[in-house]
């Protein structure tokens, strides 16, 4: 079945909104040669795994970020690119995936007209709306990976498993995967700040700053996450290494105590005489003889650990 692509449109006062969910790269073309943007920004709209980028034109500003997008069966985090064309009178918002939260600001736009009469309503202000909300959606991400790395900890302590660490290795992956997704987009919503300052109203400048506090804070987050996770993976191999080391502890016990015995075995199964083979008490000596060596054996053992 062909995939198709959709948009929504409303105006508000003397600014459009559009906003594009593509599938079909066709229809997604097409679309965007009507408003007659360069190739270059075209291409990229089109073409998968884009860097986060800011380009600036005389009439118009192309604009690609990335926020997370999760897949419950893999238990991965991937792209979801987002792109924009910014225009004194105009928004262009293409997606890739469905974000319902994008959505809830598009009808709420729509069930606002009275409140934008007294709101001086930018193309500009649009996007700070979109771009917080998927920047705080990183922060509920990162609570509930936050959660998990907690429990993770209770569980080493209780039962410290080899099965955890590819429980452990996912959320780390993800976490990674996270931090290199934001990083670059640091510098990027920095130069968007800058940028739109000297375009439109001097006020956006304040909500821009903090959409750039909030990802730096995102930022921060992540390496403060990855650093408890590095720490419950370190706390975990330690735990198992004791554990292991145990075991080894009680074999080695239980070779050391067979091993007088099968000594003195082995001689007695011989074809050959034997000194006080004929004596019944010879028996119990041995016993006394090879209890004897074991706890010795035991004594070295413990004063080399």
């Amino acid at each position: 079945m062909k995939k198709t692509s959709f948009f929504k449109h409303q105006k508000l006062k003397n600014i459009e909104w559009i906003d594009w969910v593509y599938s079909n790269k066709n229809d997604t073309k097409q679309f965007l040669e009507k408003f007659k943007f360069h190739e270059l920004d075209i291409e990229a709209c089109l073409e998968d795994h884009q860097n986060p980028r800011i380009d600036y034109y005389d009439d118009y500003i192309f604009i690609t970020l990335h926020f997370p997008k999760y897949n419950k069966n893999t238990k991965r985090f991937y792209f979801n690119e987002m792109n924009f064309f910014l225009m004194d009178d105009k928004i262009i918002s293409l997606r890739r995936h469905n974000e319902k939260i994008v959505d809830k600001i598009f009808e709420e736009y729509k069930h606002k007209k009275n409140f934008w009469e007294d709101f001086k309503i930018t193309s500009a202000y649009i996007l700070y709306e979109i771009l917080q909300v998927m920047i705080e959606k990183n922060f509920k991400i990162l609570e509930k990976i936050t959660f998990d790395v907690r429990t993770f900890e209770e569980n080493v302590f209780k039962s410290p498993d080899i099965s955890l660490v590819k429980e452990i290795m996912v959320k780390k992956r993800n976490v990674v995967f996270l931090k290199h997704m934001i990083k670059p987009e640091i510098n990027v919503v920095k130069m968007i700040e800058l940028k739109l300052k000297k375009i439109f109203d001097d006020d956006l400048e304040v909500y821009f700053e903090d959409l750039e506090d909030k990802i730096q804070k995102v930022f921060s987050d992540t390496e403060r996450i990855l650093e408890f996770i590095d720490a419950t993976e370190d706390t975990l191999k330690t735990l198992v290494s004791i554990k292991t080391s145990h075991s080894m502890w009680m074999l080695t016990l239980l070779s050391t105590f067979l091993l007088p015995l099968t000594l003195v075995t082995s001689f007695y199964w011989m074809n050959v005489d034997l000194p006080f083979e004929n004596n019944p008490f010879i028996v119990y000596f041995l016993i006394f003889l090879s209890w004897i060596m074991t706890f010795w054996f035991i004594y070295k053992i413990r004063k080399s650990v």
